[in-house]
């Protein structure tokens, strides 16, 4: 049950980074629209370097090569999401933000669970340079 488990959640954290960089290839335009509308300077430079970071992030949460480090700059990622896209100044406009941010936390402490237990023993590349 443990490796089950362990591969699950492997797939759920790919498969969440995976959907977020294809509605960023999908839509560049309008997630540049949305980088812009936060006051980001370079908006497409950004929503392209968000979708390739996120396609890296695939890929070590698939095969496990570097996955320590794939999920701690997962974790700060999602903490910058939080507080740039949902953060407290967003809060009294409209309520539902607050969970937005609220999510981007529970995500965070599964990264960082993650980071501490590794991707497992089984269907895992033992490479990275933050190894137990």
């Amino acid at each position: 049950m443990r490796t089950a488990a362990i591969l699950l959640a492997r797939l759920i954290f790919a498969a969440a980074f995976a959907l977020a960089a294809v509605f960023k290839f999908a839509g560049m335009a309008d997630t540049a629209g949305y980088i812009a509308s936060i006051g980001f300077p370079f908006p497409l430079l950004f929503a392209w370097l968000a979708a390739f970071f996120e396609v890296a992030l695939v890929l070590a949460f698939l095969t496990g090569a570097f996955f320590t480090e794939a999920a701690l700059l997962a974790a700060v990622y999602v903490v910058f999401l939080a507080f740039a896209f949902h953060g407290p100044s967003l809060w009294a406009a409209n309520q539902a933000e607050f969970g937005f941010f609220i999510n981007h936390f529970t995500f965070l402490a599964g990264l960082l669970y993650a980071a501490v237990h590794g991707p497992g023993e089984k269907l895992a590349m033992r490479q990275g340079f933050i190894w137990k």
